[in-house]
């Protein structure tokens, strides 16, 4: 579907390919017991599905949501899913942050996000969507001591935590990729979520708030 879709959702393309760079890569969640024993999941910006879908036909128990703001990409989820035959899966037209002020507020045990944005700034998406103790899993590339830093030094504005760095390599050939870990600490702060965009527009530790901003500053 992905390779014949109308649809730009991806350079890759090729079943062959496609498997290895997408689909490996985002069953390479399932490294983490926080994806494995979830039970209600949010995927954020899924774009084609990425990784929510092969995570929902691994994790049949969870009912997993897939979320983003364009609305060709939902429906060509809606469509996978449909062709998929999963009843655990569903595509919504919607930003994270609309779904924090309305029935998706602190109802999710995990959130997923893949390709999407700064860790910071899914820390901040995240946060509102979770219940007290659940879990962000984010796929990074390289680690992000920067992002450590700022999630740290915003633990109150956030009430999340890192709690771990899990490396992995999701198929044979590739590169070592991180999947960060975090833990929502408490209730959801005051002011979150931002208006829709301001998580990326002014990002945590673009505005003074950072632990090297503030040594700056000193």
């Amino acid at each position: 579907m992905l390779a014949t879709s109308h649809v730009s959702l991806s350079s890759v393309t090729d079943p062959v390919e496609a498997r290895r760079v997408h689909v490996a890569d985002s069953l390479s969640g399932l490294a983490c017991a926080e994806v494995r024993e979830a039970t209600r999941a949010v995927d954020l910006g899924s774009g084609a599905g990425f990784p929510g879908l092969p995570l929902a036909l691994e994790l049949p128990e969870c009912r997993f949501t897939l979320i983003d703001s364009v609305g060709r990409k939902v429906e060509f989820m809606g469509r996978a899913i449909s062709a998929l035959g999963l009843e655990n899966a569903e595509a919504l037209k919607v930003r994270s942050e609309a779904m924090a002020t309305a029935g998706g507020r602190e109802s999710f045990d995990l959130v997923t996000a893949r390709a999407v944005a700064p860790l910071p700034a899914l820390a901040e998406l995240a946060s509102p969507l979770l219940e007290d103790g659940g879990h962000l899993v984010a796929w990074k590339g390289e680690p992000e001591p920067d992002s450590e830093e700022i999630i740290a030094a915003n633990r109150d504005r956030l009430a999340m935590e890192l709690r771990q760095r899990v490396a992995v390599v999701p198929f044979e050939g590739s590169r070592e990729r991180h999947l960060y870990v975090l833990v929502k600490a408490g209730p959801t702060p005051d002011g979150l979520p931002r208006r829709p965009g301001m998580a990326r527009k002014r990002p945590l530790g673009g505005d003074g708030s950072s632990a090297r901003s503030s040594s700056a500053n000193k």
